[in-house]
């Protein structure tokens, strides 16, 4: 679905439609704006997490500053994870009528459409 890897120093980019399939993955425009609230759901697990692993680890519960620190690089470090993962969840998990079919090829898919 992306070109490149997560992690890198390129801009992450989409591709437009499944190299194998033909399948279109912006059905309309603004549809990943709810990948949103999916990254959303994911940064508060993320700093939860994290803040319990450190929690755990230091036995510290009165550093505001460590907590906040810690919290903000979890979502700093996992947002290439959050943007990719959120965008594939919500194509396939939340959006109803999207079904990957992976014995569709690309031939069959333009017979199809252009009968």
């Amino acid at each position: 679905m992306y070109k490149g890897p997560a992690y890198g120093l390129k801009v992450q980019k989409m591709n437009s439609h499944c190299e194998y399939c033909g399948l279109r993955y912006e059905r309309e425009p603004g549809y990943f704006y709810g990948a949103m609230y999916v990254t959303y759901a994911f940064a508060i697990a993320e700093m939860v997490t994290a803040c319990m692993a450190t929690y755990i680890l230091t036995g510290n519960d009165s550093s505001f500053i460590l907590y906040a620190t810690v919290a903000i690089m979890s979502v700093v470090l996992m947002s290439p994870f959050n943007y990719r993962y959120s965008r594939i969840i919500l194509m396939y998990w939340l959006t109803p009528g999207l079904r990957y079919d992976p014995n569709v090829k690309k031939k069959e898919v333009d017979v199809k459409a252009s009968a």
